[in-house]
């Protein structure tokens, strides 16, 4: 196997764009005061992302995985993302499981 100098290239420059992305982000965090509106606008980006992953399997896929989308989005209302997640992937499971 051969590497192509420009693929490679390619890729060191994708990965440090990503990281200078990622750094930069958490860089100007700490010059921001995160108070009222600007807290609660940071705090929901998570909860949307999670929906925008979520919400074309909810409507693609059949009944288990539906369920399993709906309960996920009432789950990330009140429990943290991860627990969420894993919420969502269990109903998935078991409803297969069960022939749902």
């Amino acid at each position: 196997m051969t590497v192509d100098f420009s693929t490679l290239l390619a890729i060191t420059a994708m990965a440090a764009v990503t990281v200078l992305t990622r750094l930069s982000g958490l860089v100007l965090v700490w010059h921001v005061s995160l108070e009222g509106s600007r807290r609660k606008a940071i705090e929901s980006i998570p909860p949307a992302v999670l929906m925008a992953v979520v919400a074309p399997t909810a409507f693609a896929t059949g009944i288990a995985e539906t369920i399993a989308c709906a309960v996920t989005a009432i789950a990330a209302l009140r429990l943290p993302m991860l627990v969420s997640v894993a919420l969502g992937v269990f109903c998935v499971a078991l409803l297969r499981a069960t022939g749902i």
